[in-house]
């Protein structure tokens, strides 16, 4: 006589907020399509669990003018498109990203220091170049990103871009322009669920909607602080399923940018034998490092490498096909 097993089945309170960026031309914008993220209703991937609606986003990063200190390996990557930011955005949109997230540097090519008209003029010119939804951050220099990101928001008015980083420090300023030119905010705390917690309570409180908030709790490298940042992100998730609603924002992670700071990734001479092929390497840095961070829960994924974006999307099909 055959034996029927019930599988369990958990029975969450809450679910992840629901957010969209981009807009298109019916919604104010420019853009060809939006992206919608969050929404799922149990863990990563557990479809027999609960919904699960909306695969994560992958993100390629450009930059407003070529780094100085990317490794060689993403330089002969991209090459000639990492001279000219318009020519980068249609590259990564070749590439296969979901959307793009642009990171405004402190200097211009020229040396001189990044000025708003600059960053007002490569926004536009990337928004011109694609029609993919689009993230804009600053530097990473307070002060220096309230000037960069400000009018910035001014440019974009009305196309719903992501815009960052908010910190402790100066979230109030980039609030406030996202807010007066329908935008979305990043805010970003290091690696601790409270902080996290507690700076979009902040955000919320001077009426940014939640559904206008995209959550960055910091991630570290593949074997450089994966897993405190990774159990960071469990907690944030188990929170949010619990009914907190404080914590039920969608999650972006940058595991490109993490990944290809470690020497594992940059460095292709000096290096241990065994450590094997640099390019090989590299790429699975980055690809490991994002694939734990989507089985973490992240909505967006900002990457640096094409490969690594096709790995991830192979992975992304597969982990979510049952929903099809």
């Amino acid at each position: 006589m055959p034996i029927t097993v019930e599988i369990p089945k958990e029975k969450w309170a809450g679910s992840v907020r629901v957010v969209t960026l981009g807009a298109t031309r019916a919604e104010g914008g420019t853009r060809a399509k939006t992206i919608t993220v969050g929404g799922d209703a149990t863990l990563p991937f557990l479809h027999f669990d609960g919904a699960i609606p909306n695969r994560p986003a992958l993100a390629i990063e450009i930059k407003d003018r070529k780094p100085d200190d990317w490794s060689p390996l993403l330089y002969e990557t991209w090459g000639e498109a990492m001279q000219d930011p318009a020519d980068w955005a249609r590259a990564a949109e070749a590439a296969g990203a979901d959307l793009l997230v642009l990171t405004l540097s402190l200097t211009q090519a020229n040396g001189k220091p990044n000025a708003p008209d600059n960053a007002r003029a490569v926004v536009r010119q990337v928004l011109q170049a694609t029609g993919l939804p689009l993230a804009v951050f600053g530097p990473g220099q307070a002060e220096k990103d309230n000037e960069l990101i400000v009018p910035v928001a001014e440019e974009a008015k009305g196309e719903r871009l992501l815009i960052g980083v908010c910190e402790d420090k100066n979230y109030r300023t980039i609030v406030a322009a996202a807010m007066a030119n329908d935008h979305l905010v990043s805010s970003k705390t290091p690696m601790d669920v409270n902080l996290a917690k507690q700076l979009v309570i902040l955000i919320h409180d001077m009426g940014m909607p939640m559904e206008r908030i995209i959550m960055d709790p910091t991630t570290g490298s593949l074997a450089y602080g994966i897993e405190y940042g990774y159990s960071v992100m469990e907690r944030l998730r188990l929170a949010a399923l619990q009914g907190d609603s404080m914590t039920q924002q969608p999650m972006l992670v940058t595991p490109g940018e993490e990944t290809w700071k470690a020497k594992e990734s940059k460095v292709g001479e000096g290096v241990p034998e065994s450590w094997g092929d640099w390019k090989r390497r590299a790429v699975n840095w980055e690809t490991l490092t994002a694939s734990s961070l989507i089985h973490a829960g992240a909505g967006v994924v900002v990457l640096r490498h094409p490969e690594s974006l096709k790995r991830a999307q192979r992975m992304v099909d597969g982990l979510m096909r049952h929903t099809e």
